[in-house]
């Protein structure tokens, strides 16, 4: 077996080796639009092995610049088809080099694939955290009531909102694992700018000119079925407790249902059980679980 790293040369057996396998990882950077906007570089250093001309396993590491403010790094693949430890600490070797200023890396993997966890844990991975993947239909939706004043619902306003907006969700998200490190502006100029940016689908709540409260919904699928992806959905602290969380997100169901989306899905962390418990009781199921590995570089 051999090492590469990944080249002009052999990127589109990469390409092959995800779109086989995505479905039995994470997919969530392996969409054709995120196969379609990888740049070779220092922000995705990625490696195969070969084995006979065949490719038969692969890692590639996400390291942007949100991941590299919170010194770490995310995979957008880590697989062997034997899932054998030894080509999984090929694979780590390699990347050695891009990992010197990061504190750890991690990789989310499915409920349903415990082999993988046990490779991981042999190389000493462990579970930082698990998260719930919720799914809703857009049939029988509760009474959305009016918000009491000042307290007022307004539409994003790209070019306006953006500061408001990360402070929220960087309040709102300050403790809650995984999601520690703060959103820049340029983030959300950004998400208005992809190519899943629904317009009226940012909502912000204000008690008079202070924002309180955020949710964004943006055009995906489930099952190749057309979904609207919730989140994120985030209440300042000294605002929470208040009904403002299961209003927005009302409100972003409702927005998806007039926009014909039959079904809407969210993500919530194990970990927070007053999010998810006030999921369920909104009509949500859970149809995913995922679990956090976690290895530290230093």
């Amino acid at each position: 077996m051999k090492v590469e790293a990944i080249t002009q040369d052999n990127l589109e057996a990469f390409f092959t080796y995800c779109r086989t396998h995505r479905k039995e990882v994470d997919d969530s950077y392996l969409y054709e639009e995120d196969l379609a906007e990888f740049v070779l570089g220092e922000e995705n250093p990625s490696f195969v092995i070969t084995n006979k001309g065949a490719t038969v396993a692969a890692a590639s590491l996400v390291l942007d610049d949100y991941h590299r403010r919170g010194k770490r790094g995310r995979f957008r693949i880590f697989h062997a088809e034997n899932r054998d430890p030894q080509v999984y600490r090929q694979l780590l070797d390699a990347l050695r080099p891009s990992l010197s200023d990061l504190d750890y890396i991690f990789v989310f993997v499915p409920d349903e694939d415990p082999i993988t966890g046990d490779v991981l844990k042999s190389l000493d991975f462990f579970v930082e955290r698990s998260s719930y993947l919720l799914l809703r239909d857009t049939d029988n939706l509760p009474e959305l009531p009016p918000l009491s004043e000042p307290l007022r619902v307004q539409i994003f306003r790209p070019g306006m909102d953006e500061t408001h907006w990360v402070t929220v969700r960087n309040r709102g998200f300050a403790k809650l694992l995984g999601s520690q490190t703060p959103l820049l502006e340029a983030q959300v100029v950004k998400m208005t700018q992809e190519k899943d940016y629904l317009p009226e689908g940012m909502m912000m709540i204000y008690d008079g000119n202070q924002p309180v409260g955020i949710v964004r919904g943006t055009d995906d699928e489930y099952e190749g079925e057309p979904t609207l992806c919730i989140g994120p959905l985030a209440i300042i602290p000294e605002y929470q407790g208040r009904g403002l969380g299961r209003y927005l997100l009302r409100a972003i169901v409702r927005f998806a249902k007039e926009k014909g989306y039959k079904q809407v899905y969210l993500s919530v962390n194990a970990e927070n059980e007053g999010a998810k418990a006030l999921y369920l009781k909104e009509g949500f199921w859970q149809e995913e679980a995922v679990h956090c590995y976690r290895l530290n570089c230093m």
